[in-house]
């Protein structure tokens, strides 16, 4: 029922769409997300499934014909995977074109804790009784990281339940370096890595190998799922277990159709580990990726059209480069005097706190930061009452560090050709309300005034305004 009205949802609310692309087949994930919200739509329930005496958590999403199961890396955590867009925009990518199957294994996240680490033949019973339990006979499956061989020995023992195989940024041998495979780490190595990783797990949990140099929303988003997911020491025991793995034997033996991508400077699976699996899986297909992020989920947009390809022979048709959003501009007040006032560097500090309090805001009401140079910041959202309601909450935040704003918003179409700034004459309309509007104001056109209406938002009228280059038009003040 659910992948039915996930469906709806997306063609209803299709126009709204995000400055930032990512796509549910032909409609902007981050619309849908927000469309499901707003009309109240839970995500599926978690379920469990019997393993022998284990509870595995489980969830399935979206809707097709194909089957698909994902076998995670590491650890997993069914809620919390939903937490950052960049992942739950992952799964709602696969979740467009398949029904998703996803689960915590063992041991981890949601699933039965202190069962002790499994090794891979209990892992292949756990994907078995999901599948049952969800009466999939057979499914493709996607496994990235340490899922990966998992994945390949499910294909291989179970070739009549498994229709194809993606592997993503994984290995066939862990530990122990040879002729063959030189690319493994010595046990020493293994051990150390472990210490190190349960030593850090509380503030680090790997991320600077699993995804270097990202921002720190994503970062604070990564060690609280890391801490729902798994203990210091499960993490420790976990990837001591994996440093065993040792799947060559059984790539000769996949039958189902193979499909290995691997990002070129992924620093915690070697490229050649990518390569070396599929020179062994007979007729397997390789994609060598950029970047060196090992998580597949961010940068999905580069790979998941290719994916969906392999799977079921229907490549998604592109969109236009044109979007309806509502443009956002903020722009400090006074900045100029207040420096005089204060010396560069009590003003370099404020100012700090201050774009850092606009940036969570904007981050919190599902906003995109496009540019933030001087003393302005331009944004792009999916909805307008979020817009507003983001501007009322950076209002509300710069006035506890003694700061004045004047915020001009805007609903229009806007170009946004791939791998470029928005532009467009919203854009500019954006800039001119933002210009218009008095210190410690919210302006918005009539466009994104009639959009709200119901919202619970209240305006006064500002009558008839002369936009520079645009024209006169009608503008709203936001009532707070």
């Amino acid at each position: 029922m659910r992948g039915r009205v996930f469906s709806m949802c997306a063609v209803h609310l299709a126009t709204l769409s995000s400055g930032r692309l990512r796509y549910l087949g032909s409609v902007p994930i981050r619309l849908v997300r927000a469309g499901l919200r707003d009309f109240g739509i839970v995500d599926a329930p978690i379920r469990y499934a019997r393993s022998g005496d284990v509870n595995i958590a489980y969830q399935v999403t979206g809707e097709g014909e194909l089957d698909l199961v994902v076998v995670s890396g590491f650890v997993s955590h069914l809620d919390n995977d939903w937490a950052h867009p960049d992942s739950a925009g992952f799964f709602e990518r696969l979740g467009s074109f398949a029904r998703l199957i996803r689960f915590d294994k063992r041991g981890t996240g949601l699933s039965d804790r202190n069962v002790g680490m499994p090794d891979l033949e209990t892992r292949m019973d756990d994907v078995r009784a999901v599948m049952d339990a969800v009466g999939s006979k057979r499914a493709a499956l996607f496994g990235y990281s340490e899922g990966g061989p998992m994945s390949v020995l499910f294909a291989a023992t179970y070739p009549q339940r498994v229709t194809a195989l993606v592997l993503f940024g994984t290995y066939a041998k862990r530990t122990g370096p040879d002729e063959d495979y030189p690319w493994s780490q010595t046990w020493e190595e293994r051990l150390a890595y472990a210490r190190e990783t349960e030593r850090d797990w509380a503030v680090n949990a790997d991320l600077g190998r699993m995804a270097p140099g990202v921002d720190g929303s994503i970062a604070r988003w990564w060690a609280a799922r890391a801490r729902a997911s798994a203990s210091p020491a499960a993490a420790r025991d976990l990837l001591l277990m994996n440093s065993h793995i040792d799947v060559r034997p059984v790539l000769s033996s996949v039958q189902a159709p193979t499909l290995v991508l691997h990002r070129t400077d992924d620093l915690d699976a070697r490229v050649e580990e990518g390569r070396y699996i599929a020179d062994h899986i007979p007729r397997a297909r390789f994609m060598e990726l950029d970047g060196n992020v090992h998580i597949p989920w961010f940068n999905h947009e580069q790979y998941l059209d290719d994916v969906q390809e392999f799977l079921t022979g229907t490549r998604p048709a592109p969109l236009q480069a044109r979007v309806l959003a509502t443009v956002f501009f903020c722009d400090l007040v006074r900045s100029t005097e207040r420096l005089r006032e204060m010396g560069d560097a009590a003003w370099t500090a404020l100012r700090n706190r201050y774009e850092g309090a606009v940036r969570h805001e904007i981050q919190r009401y599902q906003g995109e930061v496009i540019d933030a140079a001087g003393d302005g910041l331009f944004a792009l959202f999916d909805g307008p009452a979020r817009a507003i309601r983001c501007g009322i909450a950076i209002q509300a935040a710069v006035q506890e560090i003694g700061l004045e704003i004047r915020v001009g918003a805007h609903t229009g179409e806007v170009e946004r050709p791939p791998g470029e700034a928005p532009r467009g004459i919203a854009v500019h309309s954006g800039a001119r309300i933002c210009a218009a509007a008095d210190s410690g104001e919210i302006l918005v056109s009539g466009t994104t005034h009639d959009l709200v209406v119901g919202s619970g938002i209240s305006f006064a009228p500002r009558g008839e305004i002369e936009l520079k280059g645009i024209g006169t038009r009608a503008l709203f003040s936001v009532i707070t």
